[in-house]
């Protein structure tokens, strides 16, 4: 079983109570609503990049600088309106794990590059209903470009390199389920017990 594999089943629960309660119609059917959701995301981001400075992964994720969504998100709240300037003061999503170690962010990372998966088939929602575009509010949506099934495939083969023992899986099984708990917290108010499934 690939390490990708294995924290998707580890992480299925907490993900799917996630999923259950994140309102897509709601969350992306005004630009006041859409901007609110990113704004909680610019918080989920600020903390984990803050943490996984440049240089953090070494060569055990070598492009990790083209997979930071803060410059993204920064762009798009600008474009919605925001003031460049009050962006960074923007609330910080609290509980996410700390992630002393590699393995651990790569649990992390693992869902948000998952929630890039996810981002596209949202973006033709807020092309139609919102009128933005990639160029215009809507970068963080479409990041990657037609670049986006490489990145992935990248990104497993990273992560199956890196985590390729029974310590370093359980170490990023336990960050990724933590940040799937934090992200129900923060962007629903519906936190769920943590739970995850060791293979």
């Amino acid at each position: 079983m690939s390490a990708v594999a294995h924290l998707r089943a580890a992480t299925r629960a907490s993900h799917q109570h996630l999923e259950r309660h994140l309102d897509v119609k709601a969350r992306f059917g005004s630009r006041d609503a859409y901007q609110a959701h990113l704004k909680l995301m610019w918080g989920v981001c600020a903390v984990l990049e803050g943490r996984f400075p440049l240089g953090f992964f070494g060569e055990a994720l070598g492009d990790y600088e083209l997979r930071r969504k803060l410059p993204l998100l920064t762009r798009d709240l600008i474009a919605l309106g925001m003031d460049a300037v009050t962006v960074p003061s923007l609330p910080r999503c609290p509980g996410l794990p700390k992630c002393d170690d590699v393995a651990a962010a790569f649990g992390c990372v693992y869902v948000l590059e998952g929630a890039t998966l996810g981002g596209r088939t949202l973006l033709p929602l807020v092309e139609t209903n919102l009128g933005l575009t990639a160029a215009h509010g809507a970068a963080f949506l479409s990041s990657y470009g037609d670049q986006l099934s490489e990145m992935w495939r990248l990104f497993g083969v990273a992560l199956d390199a890196w985590c390729s023992t029974a310590e370093r899986l359980v170490s990023a099984d336990v960050a990724a389920v933590a940040t799937f708990v934090s992200l129900d917290s923060w962007l629903c108010g519906k936190p769920v017990i943590p739970r995850t499934t060791h293979l």
